[in-house]
């Protein structure tokens, strides 16, 4: 007895007995006999949150000594984000491997969500590994490239093949999903450009994703594919850009997908935050309970709205990209647009957890 997506009529990846969708679910009554349908929206879900307990009211409170050990009371899954939350480029943020073994010594169960696709989960277990963290398996990892191909073999179902603008872990991702992905070939001979290079004629979902070689005959080309209106329009993440040392920044999947939409005026259907879709990916595997879970991550447009948007908690760790001031600015904001931004909570870094942890 599992539940049946009606937005994409898909039932064999959800393996829970309630599934949610970006706008609708179905779900069996206590009976197990009849459906009911729930009309599920973003607003709905951050009610239904608070209701349970997944919202902090308020808003930008700094957890102190008992505040801290009462919020991990109540919470049985922590989500980390990881760029900027775990580590920031090869260097573990201070304490973090020990708040992620204190957690699953106290009986918590941690998940890492990230909107980086340019590794397959293999990889970033191995990263895990190098960077100290001793209990990290593969299963608890789900970035965007791992969730895109889901997506797309699951619940789009494709049948026939993807043309990818992204690195080699997305690649990766729809290959070890099985999910058929187009070569280039010949793209570099003299001579060829746009009026004259192969399409190929068993494209059906085009997926956008971080790419430092992107091209213009990329784009070009994707944009051809998504001259049929049946070929699927995706990308991996909204982010625009990301930090890099010495203050420089690098352009994001969401800089390549928004010069794709323009070009090919449509509209990609994001897979990772702050969209559902990637808790749903999770929650469809391990059963989660939004109002017993904590969304920890350092970019309020995503990782706080993505919790928010899925009625969790929410918290904030300034050792990355959004600021407290960025976060006040979202708050006293008369927007209701801006007031999923707003964390539940805010702290220093992840390591403010290990005083609540060690007692």
């Amino acid at each position: 007895m599992r539940g049946v997506c009606l937005c994409c009529r898909s039932t064999n990846w959800l393996r829970t007995l309630k599934v949610t969708c970006t706008a609708f679910s179905a779900r069996w009554n206590k009976k197990g006999r009849d459906l009911s349908l729930v009309i599920i929206g973003a607003r709905a879900s951050r009610m239904a949150g608070a209701a349970g307990g997944g919202g902090g009211g308020r808003g930008c409170v700094t957890l102190r000594g008992s505040q801290f050990r009462d919020l991990l009371d109540a919470k049985h899954n922590v989500l980390f984000d990881c760029d900027g939350v775990i580590w920031n480029g090869e260097t573990a943020v201070t304490g973090a491997p020990e708040v992620v073994s204190l957690l699953k010594q106290r009986g918590k169960r941690v998940f890492f969500v990230t909107n980086n696709c340019t590794r397959p989960r293999e990889s970033y277990v191995q990263k895990f590994s190098r960077l100290g963290f001793t209990d990290v398996a593969e299963e608890e990892i789900f970035s965007s490239a791992y969730c895109s191909a889901a997506y797309l073999r699951d619940v789009a179902r494709v049948q026939g093949k993807v043309y990818v603008i992204g690195c080699s872990g997305v690649v990766r991702e729809l290959q070890d999903a099985g999910v058929h992905v187009v070569e280039e070939v010949g793209d570099d001979e003299p001579g060829t450009n746009i009026s004259n290079c192969p399409l190929d004629p068993d494209v059906k979902a085009v997926l956008v994703g971080y790419d430092e070689n992107f091209t213009f005959m990329k784009l070009a080309k994707a944009c051809c594919y998504l001259r049929n209106s049946e070929c699927l329009f995706l990308a991996t993440d909204p982010d625009p850009w990301h930090p890099l040392r010495g203050g420089r920044i690098t352009p994001g999947s969401g800089s390549l997908t928004a010069a794709l939409e323009t070009a090919s005026s449509r509209k990609a259907t994001v897979i990772g935050k702050p969209g559902r879709f990637m808790f749903e990916c999770i929650a469809s595997q391990f059963d989660l309970d939004p109002a017993r879970s904590l969304m920890v991550g350092d970019r309020l447009e995503t990782d706080i709205l993505f919790g928010s948007n899925c009625g969790l908690s929410t918290m904030l760790t300034l050792t990355g990209v959004s600021t407290m001031e960025e976060a006040q600015k979202y708050k006293d904001s008369e927007s209701p647009e801006h007031k999923g931004c707003v964390p539940d909570y805010v702290v220093e870094s992840i390591a403010d957890f290990l005083e609540a942890l060690e007692e």
